[in-house]
């Protein structure tokens, strides 16, 4: 099926109306402080509920009636014809020929058969998969699958990059509290030699497993890695007397201390890894949206196939919610539609996700990926120049460590900055201090910072506190600075899907008013070819240092000066 150019957003009524709106808010003064003051049901109006999510859209740039102005360029733009196309399987991803289906990815079982996408019963696929992967996951937590020498495993070493380690690491994170096998991990991604040396510090090799992540097994970076930890592996056993190094051994200690998320068998055997032990996904599965696939392994390893269940539950109740909700009552919709209306109207250009749970703090670099990798684009999906700013760069840390640090700019600097405050009614570890039940001194801050950000505090506040008036200018917060406050119940399995589907579909709204295919990542190729090229360079091919521009040689120049020429000196490097 032939995909239809994308419209031009600019160019249609309805983006001419949200302008017009835009001018008439400007031209009366926005201020949050007067709309509250004038409507006692904007917080009503401008509230809405997701699963067991709670969003307060209030605090945010708009009117009640702006919703509708969205809701008219979502239809505009065709979003649900997009969105159609999407959960069924057409190559909405065109640049790549293929289906974005991640949301087969939680579906449930009693939809086999309802989605037969290019032949293939997607469904039915996953769950096979599925239980492969809890399978394999119960062996590990109940002590049946042991290493070389029996001992049940104790960490889990996921081994990827991009989408194959940003989504694990972050889940896992944020899940801890649901660890209950007595089984950690860690997560090896950077190709750096310091992050595989530290990752496998103080590690037992005895209770060790390595889960390979790579797609099509030839990842550079994730490769290397392998090879690394394979040859820690045998290392430490024979130090420790648990192999002797014979090929026999080592072949054998490979396949118990080593499983693979891979399509590509011929390589994942000619690492040593069983093929049985490799868990497939598919290429309608990108990578950024991959952490409720196969990708996700060690996850269920540490928190048990139920627990994992429950991650995809949240997942699917954000993908029927988003699919079924008329466009003005939809959050999701509402939420891409308002990121359109501060990157396009307000022209900023970043966007702050501040999670008031410490659980979460790796949850903004999961959505750096899946935001600015899938909408950091200036081309449309026909290969036309985009008409509008697209993208945002997002960015954040969990509050409050983010209150004694950035907010400054957030609050007075002269940057606008819209940001999204997520916190949790509950918490899995709750104290006291003296009388002072310390989450709800937590939660104090959560909405104190949104209250702060949107009234501010006038000069003559800042006076009527005894301020010196020469200091008074310093002390005053404009406020009108926007903040989507998202409150849930508890960071359960449930509620994190919940909350990775919502950024998924937000990401999507925002792609297809700018006209993008939000699924590639053409981006990160030239990189990757360049180094190969520059690579030998480095420290032995003087033909491929010559074919190198003066900058690039300049710095090769000045590494091989530092590492063969003795221009360190004295001093061993490692003093530096």
């Amino acid at each position: 099926m032939a995909i239809n150019p994308p419209v031009d957003a600019t160019k249609t009524p309805e983006w001419a109306a949200l302008q017009k709106h835009y001018d008439e808010l400007q031209a009366e003064g926005v201020s949050l402080k007067q709309w509250f003051a004038d409507d006692a049901e904007r917080v009503d109006k401008l509230s809405f509920d997701a699963g067991d999510l709670h969003f307060d859209l209030s605090k945010n740039l708009i009117k009640p009636e702006t919703l509708q102005l969205f809701a008219d360029l979502a239809k505009a733009v065709k979003l649900d014809e997009r969105t159609k196309a999407m959960y069924t399987g057409v190559h909405i991803n065109n640049t790549e020929d293929r289906a974005v289906l991640h949301t087969a990815l939680r579906r449930p079982v009693e939809d086999e058969g309802k989605y037969i996408v290019d032949g293939q019963d997607t469904v039915k696929d996953v769950r096979e998969v599925l239980d492969r992967i809890y399978a394999f996951a119960g062996e590990v937590r109940s002590g049946k699958w042991t290493g070389v020498t029996g001992k049940k495993i104790e960490t889990v070493v996921n081994i990827g990059i991009g989408g194959s380690d940003l989504g694990p690491v972050m889940v896992y994170e944020a899940l801890k509290p649901y660890a209950d096998a007595g089984i950690s991990a860690r997560y090896i991604s950077n190709i750096d030699p310091n992050d595989l040396a530290e990752k496998t510090k103080g590690l037992d090799p005895e209770t060790t497993l390595f889960i390979i992540v790579s797609k099509t097994f030839t990842t550079l970076e994730t490769l290397t890695n392998a090879r690394e930890a394979r040859t820690w592996l045998l290392e430490e056993l024979k130090a420790k007397g648990a192999i002797d190094g014979s090929d026999e051994k080592n072949a054998e200690a490979i396949k118990k201390h080593f499983v693979a998320v891979s399509t590509n068998l011929e390589k994942v055997a000619e690492f040593g890894i069983d093929p049985n032990n490799a868990f497939g996904f598919w290429n309608w599965v990108g990578g950024r949206y991959s952490v409720d696939s196969a990708v996700g392994t060690s996850l269920a390893v540490v928190f048990g196939p139920a627990r994992f269940e429950e991650f995809l539950h949240g997942f699917h109740e954000i993908d029927e919610y988003f699919a079924n909700t008329p466009f003005e009552k939809n959050v999701v919709v509402l939420l891409g539609m308002l990121n359109v209306w501060y990157r396009n109207f307000f022209k900023v250009a970043s966007h702050a996700v501040l999670p008031y749970d410490q659980y979460l703090h790796r949850f903004p670099a999961y959505l750096q990926q899946l935001t600015m990798e899938s909408n950091g684009k200036s081309v449309r999906w026909d290969g036309t120049p985009v008409t509008s700013e697209t993208g945002e760069i997002f960015w954040g840390e969990p509050g409050t460590n983010g209150q004694h640090a950035f907010y400054q700019l957030i609050h007075q600097g002269t940057q606008l900055i819209p940001a999204d405050f997520i916190a949790f009614v509950n918490t899995p570890n709750p104290t006291k201090d003296g009388d002072q039940d310390v989450h709800e001194l937590f939660l104090g801050n959560y909405l104190a910072q949104t209250k702060a950000l949107a009234f501010g505090k006038t000069a003559d506040e800042v006076r009527a506190e005894g301020t010196p008036e020469e200091i008074v200018p310093a002390r005053v917060f404009a406020g009108n600075r926007p903040t989507t406050s998202i409150f849930g119940v508890a960071l359960t399995p449930f509620a994190l899907g919940e909350l990775i589907a919502l950024y998924e579909h937000i990401t999507f709204v925002e792609g297809t008013v700018w006209g993008l295919d939000s699924y590639d990542q053409w981006g990160v190729e030239l990189g990757k070819q360049l180094a190969k090229q520059i690579t030998p360079a480095i420290s032995q091919d003087d033909d491929a240092l010559a074919a190198q521009d003066a900058s690039t040689q300049s710095l090769i120049k000045f590494y091989r000066a530092v590492l063969f020429d003795g221009r360190s000196g004295d001093r061993p490097w490692r003093e530096f």
